[in-house]
């Protein structure tokens, strides 16, 4: 029973989630192939005699590898927090709209005499449906 209800879960967020684990995987493979490359490359300098790229060739590998990593370690953190950012998005929204309607009742309100708020309140004007169900 729980290993269904853990694949059940796994396969959810897996589908939810498809284009950032996506993403991830094809950073995480480009930082692993980033050392094949890399190999190529300096082999190709050797052959060449072009001993001075070396360095920057090494610097632009590694900076690809770290920033791959850190760049997916972010997607997997803020995975998450955009769901509870979207939840409070939409709370700030429903309280924005609740306002803004109570505003235009209070002014709706406002437009009425003492003497009309009364009779709204106090009296229940009935229509002829009313009146058939009462009988």
């Amino acid at each position: 029973m729980f290993k269904q209800v853990k694949s059940a879960l796994f396969w959810y967020y897996l589908i939810k989630f498809r284009r950032r684990i996506i993403l991830i995987v094809l950073l995480l493979i480009i930082a692993l192939f980033a050392n094949a490359i890399y190999a190529d490359v300096v082999e190709y300098l050797t052959l060449k005699k072009k001993l001075e790229f070396l360095e920057i060739v090494l610097l632009v590998k590694w900076i690809i590898i770290i920033f791959n990593i850190v760049f997916s370690i972010y997607l997997l953190l803020t995975m998450f927090k955009k769901e509870e950012e979207k939840e409070i998005s939409v709370k700030k929204e429903k309280k924005k709209i609740f306002k803004e309607t109570s505003k235009k009742e209070e002014t709706s309100n406002e437009k009425f005499t003492d003497r009309e708020k009364q009779f709204l309140y106090k009296k229940k004007l009935k229509n002829k449906a009313d009146i058939l169900i009462d009988k």
